[in-house]
Formats: C-alpha cells, sequence, structure tokens
C-alpha cells in the first residue's frame, strides 16, 4: 500500500473512532471475544482500537488459543462468550445449524450488511474479510524458465512436471481449504469415501508422495529460496512476504502488483475462497444494556473504516465494498479476481461447495488420518494404500 493511503486512512480511522466514543461510553462492560484471528499483533491491536472507541474487550492471542478448532471448543466449552469472529463457512455453517450444544447466535442486522454481499447468513453473521488459497510458481531459470501454468483443476498440479510444495500435517485451516481446493474435481455425493470419488482420494496422495514437504509452515519460503517449483499460500499475506521476500532468500520472489519473476497458475475451476464472519453469541444473564454494548461492538468492527484500516495493517482483503474501495482505490488485486468456486453448486446437492466441505471436512481429515497422509518426514512415509480394499465405512470415522 501507499504510504500516503495509509496515512489518510489512519486520520478517517481516527475521525471515525472519535465520533464513536463521543456517542458513547461501552468501556465498563468487558466484551469477551473467541477469534482464531488472533495473532499477538491482531490481539494488540484490536484492544488498543476498541478502547479508543469506548469499548473493553478480552480477547486471547494465539498462545492461549489457536487455531479455528481450538476457538471454537472453548467458545463452546466457557459459555462465556459475546462475540465470535474469524472461522470460516465451515464452521460458521455448523454454528448456525445448531452443531454446538451452547453456542447460539442473537438474532442482529448490522448497518453495513447490504455491503458485504453474498457474505452473509442474514441475521445471523456477516462477513469481515475474504480469504482464497493460491498456487503459485517461478517463471525464471529458478522455476518455468517463462512457460506459463494453466490448469483445469488444482489437481493437475500432480502432472505438472515441476517440483512443488506440499503440506506435512493434514490440520490447520490453510491446509484444509488447500485439501478442499484439490477435492473439488472429484465431488461424488454418492461415494462412500466422505463423498469423493477413488481418484480423488488416488490423486491426493499422489500429490503428497511425490510433493517436497520442505520444514517450513508454508509454502511461500520454499518458493521464494527455489526449493520448488510451484507451491500454494494464502491471499491474506502474500503481498507482505514478497515485500519482504529478500530477507529470506538468496534468489528471492521480486515484484508484487507487478510480479517480475513470480505468477498465479491459471486454473479454470479457479480457487476455493473463504470469509470470515462475525456474530454476536447469546450469552446467559447478559443484561439487555451489555447486550447493547457487544451490538455496538461488533457494528463499528464490521464497519467500512475499521475492516479498511484493519485490512490495511494485517493485509487482508475486506467483505465489506466499501472498506474494500477505501483499501483499492486503482481496482482489486489480481488474487481476488479468482473465479470462486466455494460457493460454486453442487450437483445432486441442496449445496454450494463451502457448505458440502462443512458436511464432510470431519471426514475428510478422519480418511487423511487414518490412512497416513502428509507425513512430516520422507523417511516414515507410509505405503499407498490398497485402494480398491478399504473399508471407507470405518476410514471415515475417528481411530
Amino acid at each position: 500500500m501507499k504510504k500516503a493511503f495509509s496515512i489518510l486512512l489512519a486520520a478517517v480511522l481516527i475521525l471515525s473512532l472519535t465520533g464513536t466514543a463521543l456517542a458513547k461510553d461501552y468501556s465498563g462492560y468487558t466484551i469477551r471475544i473467541y477469534s482464531n484471528s488472533n495473532s499477538t499483533e491482531r490481539t494488540t491491536w484490536l484492544k488498543q482500537a476498541a478502547a479508543a472507541a469506548g469499548f473493553t474487550i478480552s480477547l486471547d492471542d494465539n498462545s492461549v488459543i489457536s487455531g479455528d478448532t481450538a476457538a471454537i471448543q472453548a467458545a463452546n466449552e466457557n459459555k462465556d462468550g459475546d462475540v465470535l469472529f474469524g472461522l470460516n463457512e465451515t464452521r460458521w455453517s455448523q454454528v448456525v445449524n445448531g452443531g454446538y450444544e451452547n453456542l447460539k447466535l442473537v438474532e442482529w442486522t448490522p448497518s453495513w450488511a447490504a455491503d458485504v454481499g453474498a457474505y452473509a447468513y442474514p441475521g445471523q453473521a456477516y462477513g469481515l474479510v475474504i480469504q482464497n488459497v493460491l498456487m503459485l510458481y517461478r517463471n525464471d531459470d529458478l522455476g518455468t524458465k517463462g512457460e506459463k501454468l494453466s490448469f483445469k483443476h488444482w489437481a493437475d498440479i500432480v502432472d505438472c512436471g515441476y517440483t512443488w510444495y506440499r503440506q506435512g500435517k493434514v490440520g490447520g485451516t490453510t491446509n484444509s481449504n488447500i485439501n478442499s481446493a484439490m477435492l473439488y474435481a472429484f465431488v461424488d455425493p454418492a461415494s462412500p469415501a466422505g463423498g469423493i470419488s477413488l481418484d480423488g482420494w488416488k490423486t491426493l496422495w499422489k500429490y503428497c508422495e511425490n510433493g517436497i514437504f520442505t520444514g517450513d509452515n508454508y509454502g511461500f519460503d520454499a518458493l521464494n529460496r527455489g526449493d520448488v517449483q510451484v507451491s500454494t499460500f494464502y491471499s491474506s499475506s502474500l503481498y507482505g512476504k514478497i515485500d519482504a521476500a529478500a530477507e529470506g532468500s538468496a534468489n528471492p520472489l521480486k515484484g508484487a502488483l507487478e510480479p517480475e519473476n513470480w505468477a498465479l497458475v491459471d486454473i479454470e475451476d479457479g480457487t476455493y475462497y473463504i470469509a470470515e464472519y462475525i456474530g454476536i453469541l447469546d450469552k446467559q444473564n447478559r443484561t439487555e444494556e451489555q447486550t447493547e454494548a457487544v451490538k455496538a461492538f461488533a457494528e463499528w468492527f464490521g464497519s467500512a473504516e475499521l475492516q479498511a484500516e484493519w485490512g490495511e495493517e494485517f493485509d487482508s482483503y475486506p467483505c465489506n465494498v466499501k472498506a474494500a474501495d477505501m483499501l483499492y482505490p486503482d481496482g482489486i488485486p489480481a488474487i481476488y479476481q479468482l473465479k470462486n468456486f466455494a460457493l460454486a453448486p453442487v450437483e445432486g446437492t441442496d449445496m454450494n461447495y463451502a457448505e458440502y466441505v462443512a458436511a464432510h471436512s470431519s471426514q475428510w481429515t478422519n480418511i487423511m488420518t487414518n490412512l497416513g497422509f502428509y507425513w512430516a518426514d520422507a523417511g516414515s512415509a507410509v505405503k499407498e494404500p490398497a485402494w480398491d480394499t478399504l473399508d471407507w465405512a470405518t476410514l471415515t470415522q475417528k481411530k
């Protein structure tokens, strides 16, 4: 982002916060928040910004709660939450549909609800930021040497002829989203293998078996060093990582808005997007005045001005179109113009693909865990399963 724009945006935010703080001080009630979007930097920033706007919040950083599973389980077990934000459609559809015993949402429609478009569970939860998974490749001498990579499906990477990075564990939000992208071409609602065809699991195994795990948390660093030619990463931190690429490599990726030695793989299907949402939890024994404070916080946090500042600070793309216009006056970045198959309808069902993932994600995790996908150490790789003899009724359950 341009420094001048950052200064202007900061000025707009200060005016917004000042106005909110003068309108009413809600700081007498501590708003308990659960989230997986809780790095130390995000947590510290939000507490300070909320305090300036007249709110007191309690939010654990990721040294206490790490990941969407931990966040949602803690909220369900502790029963003390006022606000839930972050997560993605998989978790939110479970919350909205009553999948967690102690988590119910307050009926609520913020003033900016229309500005988030399709990223809403009307009356219950509304989108904050959009993120997707990306497939990148080097097009320099450490990569394709100028050849353009174009696939029909994400899974075509297994036959691309180049080296690729793959993750080293089954769990994790980004890893799960990559798997969702890889399995999209193999949806089969009639399949006992978690609603995915046998060819899908064979292809994902090939992706794991022939891919390279370098010990990095995500695929950017391996691509940046030139250890692999093709890799995967998540959108929200990409440009920031490229800006600092030279710090971690003698042969770094260069350029951000105008790539010099890397590009996005052109995938006909598009990519798998997730949106992070915010909803207000129905907390027992909370007074009307306290609930008013919680609603005011959620209204403030999802506003265009605040989400533009959040996006500027943490390199994320807002669901709120007014915030996006503030962040990107010159147009939407290429990484957010990709086709979104998360919202594509799944033939033979009444679900879109994000809902289909939510319905089958636990089965997919169990299958991959039970069969030994994504070993971190190549020396401990397990033998490829005898696919035609597998008992899927057992494999889709926890060990």
